[in-house]
């Protein structure tokens, strides 16, 4: 592989399963609320949140409580912080295939 690409690049924050998942939802809706991420990626609560703390802490999404008559609604909003690491990875992603077509099609 070309100098081009490297795995340091890869952000292991973004790049679990369910955290891709999550962050891929989010920036094409910008924020939802947990029930719908739970339904969407047919997660465990438990997983969820575990993987929604992680994205938290690394301040790539913000989750807000609120009420809703007498039920409490957890919101999870994509940060700008958030969404410019999920384009950053993106392009990361691309590169890694790019150079892997091209190592293909030399091979």
């Amino acid at each position: 592989m070309s100098d081009l690409f490297s795995l340091d690049s890869v952000d292991d924050v973004i790049h679990g399963r369910l955290r891709l998942g999550v962050m891929a939802y989010l920036l094409n809706l910008g924020d939802t609320d947990f029930a719908q991420l739970k339904a969407k990626t047919a997660a465990t609560d438990g997983n969820l949140s575990v993987q929604l703390r992680k994205l938290e802490e690394a301040k790539y999404v913000e989750i807000t409580k609120s009420f809703v008559g007498k039920k409490t609604v957890t919101g999870v909003r994509l940060t700008e912080q958030g969404r410019q690491a999920f384009i950053r990875y993106l392009e990361n992603m691309q590169r890694l295939i790019n150079e892997a077509s091209v190592i293909r099609d030399e091979g």
